[in-house]
């Protein structure tokens, strides 16, 4: 079929992070579209704002669910699948009609992004692209220039969405990690690290690569409140100088 899907990523939030080849879609693209939380603007729009062209057509992809139920709830699972479904049919009455659409996915499209889920649905049927993004852990780390890995030194990633006991098998036998989706977590990810001896190497960054950017030693900061955009960088190379 005729109609093109780009799965764009937009990087860690610096509108500078944007690849060139990211820009060059966007001007190719007859859509866009972008996830958002319902009564929020996306991110990955506002990073790419300026590189929106005036004639484009927006497609705004609005999750019926964030935090509001458990994902271990089984009502989450079938909003969100339903969700996907639909979201994954309004872009292919673009690409069906032939339009070229670009998906906007912030960090990396295929790395915990939500465009992975419109990709396994349509990229079978139509021609599909993905321009690969600035991931978010890479933007925090090198905004705190923190180096993270060295030699042979294994790198872990881990989503703080896991239950305490998991994050502290996998933190156990980690040499460097990266702990994402951190918001309500922090607690627990705290807890871990301190049980596995990791709490005073952790780096805690906060809308990292942002103009609001903050970071500190995880150790350091008061409180178990943290953003969405948040992330728990612990390096490894032990014998550096």
């Amino acid at each position: 079929m005729s109609g093109r899907l780009i799965g764009v990523g937009t990087g860690p939030g610096d509108p500078e992070l944007l690849t060139l080849k990211a820009v060059k879609a966007l001007g190719a693209a007859d859509v866009v579209a972008h996830f958002a939380k319902r009564g929020n603007g996306s991110n990955a729009r506002a990073t790419v704002a300026a590189h929106m062209r005036a004639d484009v057509v927006e497609l705004p992809l609005l999750y019926p669910v964030t935090t509001e139920i458990a994902k271990s709830e089984p009502a989450y699972g079938e909003a969100i699948s339903c969700f996907y479904e639909e979201a994954a049919d309004a872009v292919e009455a673009h690409l069906a009609a032939g339009r070229t659409v670009a998906v906007l996915s912030e960090g990396d499209p295929l790395f915990y992004g939500s465009y992975m889920h419109l990709h396994v649905r349509l990229a079978g049927r139509y021609q599909t692209e993905v321009v690969a993004g600035v991931t978010a852990m890479s933007g925090c780390w090198s905004a705190v220039g923190l180096p993270i890995v060295q030699g042979d030194d294994v790198l872990s990633v881990l989503p703080g969405t896991l239950p305490e006991t998991e994050l502290r098998r996998r933190l156990g036998d980690a040499e460097a990690c990266v702990i994402m989706k951190v918001g309500r977590n922090l607690a627990k990810i705290r807890r871990a690290l301190q049980a596995t001896g990791k709490l005073g190497d952790a780096i805690f960054v906060e809308r990292g690569t942002m103009a609001a950017m903050t970071t500190m030693r995880l150790a350091d900061k008061a409180g178990d409140e943290a953003a969405y955009f948040s992330i728990v960088l612990v390096p490894g190379w032990r014998d550096r100088p």
